[in-house]
């Protein structure tokens, strides 16, 4: 049997930083192609342990919260016009025990301070495996039809929806007494049925085969064609909304039941739940009925009933407080293990890909997996040859976990991981120490920009969705460039991508004369590009690939600094050592020592800084987007000490920030103000000395509105 992993408080914190950044960097690839490619490569159970391992650190380090890659879904792919979500569309935390969800509902009424004996009503319904889609109605018509995209930004399918409302059972218009504005949200999908005789049909046709019920529906509303699209079966349930002009109802199973009376299908097994015995009951319902439902469930939801005190839980970076999914387990199978390959990541991270023979698992073919890291191996002490189990829950790639040991070959040998880079260059693997001498989990390449794996992991990531978005430049693209053999049209570096349209036009040999490109496919290439020449200031920061600098981080630094030459000053004066700079921007909520030593790393080299410098040139970099509306905190840095009797802690500072204020941990010459409740000890002491305005909660509030 498979060692338990190192439980996260047993780490020291370097070696919890490393593994959390590199689960970080894996979990981003995997939502890139999960929600915009409709091509995961891991299953669900596998990314569900990968974000529990990462919750599970997060626990253990706080600090470590500014590094993880929060981003809900994935930008969208350009095939369609983009609309901007009035409210963005996050995701959803999971928990996978009973326990879990119990302590799911111990945690919102800490937040709201509710005791046990305070009646908390919550909601349950089937997690819907489809696809996420937002139903815009002006004055009771439907006028728009968008996927969630990145959460923020998504794909206008409109035409595609027109062409299957007969299967949808989406309205085209509202009843009178709906508002002028509303946004129902749910869910597309495709029932078990339709499935089967899609995919016979493809095979019949000699068509693509799609591996499940979400993939397919994926790709039925994503036709270009909304001809293709009227002929796919397509369903739809409505559970969330939007943007509202007036809210029909107080309670989310009141405006479910709108949505109901409004024409729209809602999902019959939803049911409202006194507390947490009762939701888990409700669970074990939903599971029981799972094979006989007719569509593909992967979960239970639990949303807190009262909208009122949604509102009050607000959100995290990915998702609200007030709901969370809670998953069915994942299935299981035995498969040999033929071969470990090596993949080297754009920060030099040296990642096993265990090679399986494939085997079909709940109706899909898995054939990869992946191993983390050297520790990983060890633990499970996996060997080529060997027999594992894997898990997965609707996808693809599955996760091991676990070695079958009474049928372990004779003559099979413990995996020796290299000692040098699987690059031309053949660089020494390094394997990274903690603060305290003690060997980490993770090998890198130690060529840095030198080894063509990193530099080209590095391009992959700049023009990626969520960073830089080009379109017409993925990976192959990208492999593509960096290896071609006409010196002239090579991209070595960011800088290089916003010349290639000038040295193409002066190369002996053009971009259109080789293989599978075209003057129409380059063009479109080259107005791509040029449509990227504007950029904002988080996008470009996070496009830098720089180690524990996530999209959220990036947002939170670009805010922090407003423009492109204040972040430069301020990570040029880290590099250098200088105590201040680094001392104010750790004052900053979410941001740790790692993320200051990592930019203090990446500009303190000349090599780094003269890339961004040649990249800047070619560019225009857009100042911090700025909160919507204007409050009397907007902009200020403000500081909480001592006991709030109010409100809570969290819940305080997730209404500061969403006034657009920036929370600070510590008090420095730079907050503007400080809130003091019972009990306020150094740092009021510290605003104090510093001449820092300092207020009650009771002025806070009436500073803020209430």
């Amino acid at each position: 049997m498979a060692k338990a992993p190192v439980r996260p408080d047993q780490l020291l914190p370097m070696e919890a930083e490393i593994e959390h950044s590199r689960l970080a960097e894996e979990i981003a690839g995997h939502d890139r192609r999960y929600h915009q490619e409709d091509a995961p490569t891991i299953s669900d159970a596998g990314y569900d342990a990968l974000r529990q391992r990462l919750n599970a650190l997060e626990a253990a380090f706080p600090h470590l919260r500014s590094k993880v890659t929060e981003a809900v879904g994935a930008a969208p792919s350009g095939k369609f016009a983009k609309v901007r979500h009035a409210v963005p569309m996050l995701s959803l935390g999971n928990v996978f025990s009973v326990e879990e969800a119990a302590e799911f509902v111990a945690r919102v009424r800490r937040f709201l301070d509710f005791p046990v004996e305070r009646a908390l009503a919550i909601t349950a319904e089937p997690k819907i495996d489809g696809l996420s889609l937002s139903l815009r109605y002006e004055n009771r018509k439907l006028v728009t039809a968008a996927t969630r995209g990145d959460g923020a930004e998504g794909e206008d399918v409109t035409a595609n929806i027109r062409a299957v409302m007969a299967t949808t059972g989406i309205p085209e218009t509202l009843p009178a007494d709906a508002p002028e504005i509303a946004e129902v949200r749910g869910e597309i999908y495709l029932s078990h049925a339709d499935f089967a005789a899609i995919n016979a049909r493809q095979m019949e046709l000699g068509g693509k085969v799609f591996a499940n019920p979400r993939n397919a529906a994926a790709g039925s509303l994503r036709q270009i064609d909304p001809k293709v699209t009227a002929t796919r079966p397509l369903r739809f349930f409505a559970y969330a909304w939007g943007e509202m002009s007036e809210m029909p109802a107080v309670t989310q199973k009141g405006m479910v039941e709108t949505f109901a009376r409004w024409g729209f299908p809602t999902n019959p097994l939803m049911a409202l739940c006194a507390d947490a015995n009762v939701l888990v009951a409700h669970y074990r319902l939903i599971e029981r009925e799972r094979p006989v439902i007719g569509y593909d469930i992967d979960g239970v939801v639990y949303k807190v009933n009262d909208l009122a005190l949604q509102a009050r839980l607000g959100f995290v970076a990915r998702a609200p407080r007030w709901a969370v999914a809670h998953k069915f387990p994942a299935e299981k199978a035995v498969t040999r293990l033929n071969a470990i390959e090596i993949q080297v990541g754009r920060t030099g991270a040296l990642t096993p890909v265990a090679k399986l023979e494939p085997i079909t698992v709940g109706g899909v073919v898995v054939s990869n997996a992946t191993l983390h890291n050297p520790d990983e191996i060890a633990r499970l002490d996996v060997r080529i040859g060997d027999f594992v189990v894997i898990q997965r829950a609707g996808d693809v790639i599955p996760q091991v976990v676990e070695v079958v040991l009474d049928r372990r070959p004779d003559g099979t040998e413990p995996f020796e991981f290299p000692t040098l880079c699987p690059c031309a260059l053949k660089t020494l693997v390094i394997r990274e120490e903690t603060s305290a001498g003690v060997e980490g989990a993770v090998r890198r390449c130690s060529g840095e920009f030198a080894c063509p794996h990193q530099r080209v992991e590095h391009l992959k990531h700049f023009a990626s969705r969520r960073a830089f978005d080009i379109e017409g430049l993925g990976d192959k693209q990208i492999a593509f460039f960096y290896d071609c053999s006409v010196e002239d049209l090579r991209i070595r570096e960011p800088a290089d991508i916003f010349t290639l349209e000038a040295r193409n036009a002066t190369s002996f040999q053009k971009i259109e004369n080789f293989e599978g490109f075209g003057k129409q496919s380059v063009a479109n290439l080259f107005s791509a590009i040029n449509a990227r020449r504007e950029i904002a200031l988080e996008r470009f920061i996070f496009a830098l690939g720089i180690r524990h600098v996530g999209e959220t981080t990036a947002k939170i630094l670009a805010r922090a600094a407003g423009e492109w030459p204040a972040f430069e000053v301020i990570a040029k004066r880290i590099a250098a050592a200088d105590g201040e700079a680094i001392a104010e921007l750790q004052a900053i909520d979410q941001i740790g020592p790692s993320v200051t030593e990592a930019l203090g790393e990446f500009f303190g080299r000349a090599d780094a800084v003269a890339m961004v410098d040649r990249l800047v040139a070619e560019l225009s970099i857009l100042p911090a987007e700025k909160p919507r509306g204007e409050s009397p905190v907007t902009g200020k840095t403000v500081v909480f000490t001592g006991s709030l009797e109010k409100m809570t802690r969290d819940e305080a500072k997730a209404r500061a920030e969403s006034l657009g204020a920036k929370v600070a941990g510590s008090v420095s010459k730079k907050t503007d103000l400080v809130i003091a409740g019972p009990g306020a000890g150094s740092k009021l002491d510290k605003a104090t000395e510093l001449g820092v305005k300092v207020i009650s909660e009771d002025d806070w509030l009436a500073l803020i509105g209430g």
